[in-house]
């Protein structure tokens, strides 16, 4: 059985010969770059080429999660359009660099105002960066309407680009695994690059109607960027779910955050493509309202001492084959500074967790990271493998 098969096997709810054994590899940086330390950063294609040949050269059932080329970094990292000028979205755009960052004050005219926000690229690790809108741009029902009626969509450029990336890693992949593509997060997520993250919090409460339209402005952007992906011929769109995470409590989501969420997987499920949900933090208490939600693959289940309060075993019971689960194996605290023996021990406690009635893939339950030793994902690799047959 192929890797491509077992994968789908297991996402359509069947039993497979054994557990799928992935990894989750960013395609820009952290153990990328470790293990090839020359790669260009803006490469994205051979950079994509390289994620599959470190899976491919472990043994690994191949998840390539496609990120950088795939989505404008403005789209994904927050704020508004920073890369199309229009009659009606005058755009001017300072850069500050510093040997660990850059910053772009970006400001827009429109014929209804005026919109600005602060833009910071910072490198945390070697050739690792975090990308966020450090000012955001909106504060008021007014700086909303001109982003409902002036940021330029889509540009006419993005699908082709998006096919060539996608037609050309398909192809090197052929039938050794999936190909998942990153968005701008799910519909909470996408509002918090917009509004101040302690706002957002409490805003559903104080402006509800602010907050719909907010909603309901995140939500239609996404729409387009997913129809692309599925011309291209991805399989998977990886949505995340972090920003509400746990912190906000499951009355909070179910009430004014899972009917956006909801309404976005739909939309993704209608054009045919899987829907990934990805929450690496508290996550126990929302396995309810996820399954009403109706993604088909949730992760990853981080178990403590990480930032996450998964349970495997609870989950599995909770779940009731409404969804595949993907974890949840420590990254940092087991395959990155634990033991082989140690990794083999939680390998092995994960399959017999998740296996019983299918639906469970084996993963790390973030990207690796910068110096993990490749000996000890080759030995998660070969320790799945082996407690994973059915």
């Amino acid at each position: 059985m192929n890797s491509r098969d077992r994968i789908n096997l297991v996402l359509n709810g069947k039993i497979p010969d054994r557990v799928p054994v992935t990894l989750f590899i960013l395609d820009e940086g952290h153990f990328l770059k470790q293990v090839y330390p020359d790669i260009a950063l803006n490469d994205y294609i051979n950079n994509n080429l390289k994620v599959i040949d470190i899976q491919r050269n472990l043994g690994a059932d191949i998840h390539l999660r496609l990120w950088k080329g795939c989505m404008p970094v403005w789209m994904f990292g927050g704020g508004f359009n920073t890369e199309t000028t229009t009659d009606t979205w005058m755009l001017q755009k300072e850069i500050t660099k510093t040997t660990e960052s850059e910053k772009t004050i970006s400001k827009v005219k429109t014929p209804a105002g005026s919109l600005s926000q602060e833009f910071t690229i910072a490198e945390i690790g070697p050739g690792t960066f975090h990308y966020a809108c450090t000012k955001k741009p909106v504060n008021d029902t007014k700086d909303l309407e001109i982003l409902e009626n002036f940021e330029p969509p889509i540009s006419e450029e993005y699908q082709g680009n998006l096919n060539n990336i996608v037609s050309k890693v398909k192809d090197y992949l052929g039938n050794d695994g999936v190909i998942s593509m990153w968005v701008s997060g799910g519909v909470f997520n996408q509002a918090s690059h917009f509004i101040d993250i302690n706002t957002l919090y409490m805003i559903f409460l104080t402006d509800n109607d602010f907050y719909n339209r907010l909603m309901e402005f995140c939500l239609n952007r996404l729409k387009p960027y997913i129809n692309a992906a599925e011309k291209a011929g991805v399989d998977i769109i990886n949505v995340g779910g972090n920003v509400a995470g746990g912190f906000l409590g499951r009355n909070v989501f179910e009430k004014y955050i899972m009917p956006y969420e909801k309404s976005l997987i739909e939309y993704i499920k209608n054009q045919g493509l899987k829907t990934l949900y990805h929450n690496c933090g508290q996550i126990m208490e929302l396995l309810e309202p996820y399954k009403e939600m109706g993604p088909d693959i949730i992760e990853p289940f981080a178990p403590p001492p990480s930032l996450g309060d998964g349970n495997l075993e609870k989950a599995k019971e909770m779940s009731e084959g409404m969804f595949t689960i993907i974890g949840n194996l420590d990254q940092v605290n087991v395959l990155q500074k634990g033991s082989l023996e140690l990794i083999e021990e939680k390998v092995k406690e994960a399959c017999l967790f998740g296996k019983p009635g299918g639906r469970f893939i084996l993963q790390p339950s973030d990207f690796l990271e910068y110096g993990t030793p490749v000996e000890n994902v080759s030995h998660y690799v070969k320790a799945g493998k082996k407690y994973g047959i059915y």
